[in-house]
């Protein structure tokens, strides 16, 4: 036994070694986006375990681990979902890789059991997929609870360890009922007491009202129905309520047109007949990009996220496309960055490239302030300090 010791000792400290030097990481001759779209044209990322320790303009006082040359690239904060339908399965494999090579290095789980969420979670994490950090969350319907099953509903995803519920869907039109709302504010109220963030689907104004009135603190989409007027998103905003955008809803932008010309929305599906809640022959494709604009222009928290069981890349140039009409490059840095970390509470370690901050970095073929398109041409994929995709 005193002989296997030492090499025993010997592979388990290799081991960890390995790990910590698997999450330092220099990145040179990067044009690095900073915080609020600041550039540097010509600068260096250093990374120590996993985490970022400088951002500056030139090449480092000091080199860690590994040494990319990102020539004629640029470094962005890897991109975040925050509302996205995954699980655990027999795809998951190829569907997280593919989230990977799209530049995505955060994702939050749309809803669906939360028991399959963690495993998916503890997959990625144990090392069996490559994939993004997942955020499980876990789903609790209305109309299923009263208040009191309700808050036992919340306190049990807490003991699991789960820190959002799923999207909690309110009645749009005519609106929510007096029984969802009560059953809302137990929830809310619930929520709060065990430290779990509760999410609602609210796609009607008067959906998104009931929600804010019922101190919902996060909105996982923008009203489909109709206009959002600029009192009730003032309203929103004063609450401190932030929102995910979703802007692609509605608009045939998915593999467009088939061999007929006839426009396709979503799994091929025809449009505007194809629209899933569809109301009015596609009005939706009009509302949600406009009522984006007016709740950032009142000042809300206007987050990033894809709803779509969709290929990780095309879901993104569905977004992006749509939110060029509304958006310029540098809003998009702050929504798709500190926006989205700050509806995901990690807006103190993710969003921007800064000291002290988890090393999710993305490297671009391109700028992206020149426009969208360059967004879509991610060759490099930096999660933690390690490199899980490189393209190059």
């Amino acid at each position: 036994m005193k002989h296997n010791r030492l090499p025993i000792l010997a592979c388990l400290t290799f081991g960890v070694l390995a790990s910590l030097s698997a999450q330092d990481l220099t990145i040179g001759n990067a044009r690095i986006i900073g915080p609020n779209g600041t550039v540097i044209e010509h600068g260096s990322i250093v990374v120590r375990a996993g985490k970022i320790v400088s951002v500056a303009a030139g090449e480092p006082s000091a080199t860690s681990g590994r040494i990319i040359d990102a020539r004629g690239m640029t470094a962005m904060p890897g991109f975040i979902d925050a509302h996205r339908h995954i699980n655990t399965g027999p795809n998951e494999k190829a569907q997280m890789q593919a989230l990977l090579e799209a530049g995505y290095t955060t994702v939050l789980s749309g809803g669906g059991p939360a028991e399959g969420n963690i495993a998916l979670r503890d997959h990625i994490d144990k090392g069996a997929i490559n994939g993004p950090r997942i955020i499980p969350s876990g789903s609790l319907r209305l109309n299923n609870n009263t208040p009191e099953t309700a808050r036992a509903e919340v306190r049990k995803m807490a003991g699991m360890g789960i820190k959002f519920t799923g999207e909690i869907a309110l009645t749009p039109v005519p609106g929510p009922s007096e029984k969802e709302i009560e059953t809302l504010k137990a929830i809310v109220d619930e929520a709060k007491k065990v430290g779990v963030m509760a999410q609602v689907h609210a796609v009607s104004s008067r959906a998104m009202v009931a929600a804010v009135d019922a101190g919902v603190p996060l909105l996982v989409h923008l009203p489909n129905k109709d206009w959002v007027s600029k009192e009730d998103a003032k309203k929103v905003a004063a609450a401190g309520v932030k929102v995910l955008g979703t802007v692609g809803f509605g608009s045939p932008v998915f593999g467009v047109f088939a061999e007929d010309n006839n426009a396709r929305f979503r799994d091929g599906k025809p449009w505007p007949e194809g629209i899933v809640d569809g109301v009015r022959l596609g009005e939706e494709a009009g509302y949600m990009p406009v009522n984006a604009r007016t709740i950032w222009d009142a000042g809300a928290v206007l987050g990033y996220c894809t709803d779509t069981t969709y290929d990780p890349k095309a879901g993104l140039d569905h977004e992006l496309k749509i939110l060029n009409v509304m958006f310029s490059m540098q809003d998009l840095i702050k929504m798709m960055g500190p926006n989205t970390a700050s509806y995901i509470q990690m807006g103190d370690q993710l969003g921007t490239l800064e000291p002290g901050k988890l090393a999710d970095v993305i490297l671009i073929d391109g700028n992206p302030l020149e426009g969208y398109w360059n967004w879509l041409r991610t060759k490099v994929v930096v999660k933690g300090g390690v490199v899980v995709v490189d393209k190059r």
